[in-house]
């Protein structure tokens, strides 16, 4: 089970992660967000911003249905995020393991190279 202080300590750990200021968790690359808290909007209601869900960049639509189709536990997406390579994740129900993979995953399609050579050193 993981939850946003873990989200936090994981993005950190990467090269040249920059965390912009939010209500909850929001981590950029190359000033490209990689991986935020959910802004949940409830028609007629304030925005919400969700620390128990996280948004990952997974880079194409492939991917993000794979995940969507393969483990609908633990990934999911609304109508604000059709056609963009994004999906939700309940932070409660993934393994802090997985949860490193899928951060690190997202950093590195946005990381440029020169930043991503830095993972390895």
């Amino acid at each position: 089970m993981a939850d946003a202080d873990d989200v936090r300590r994981l993005a950190l750990a990467l090269p040249q992660v920059a965390e912009i200021d939010s209500d909850g968790f929001d981590f950029r690359v190359a000033n490209k967000g990689f991986v935020w808290s959910y802004p949940e909007r409830l028609p007629g209601q304030p925005r919400v911003i969700r620390v128990d869900i996280a948004v990952l960049y997974v880079g194409d639509e492939a991917e993000k249905q794979a995940l969507l189709l393969g483990e609908p536990d633990l990934f999911f997406t609304t109508p604000g995020y059709d056609g963009l390579p994004l999906v939700m994740l309940r932070l409660p129900a993934v393994s802090v393991d997985r949860l490193a993979e899928l951060i690190t995953d997202a950093w590195r399609m946005r990381a440029p190279e020169e930043i991503e050579a830095e993972l390895g050193a």
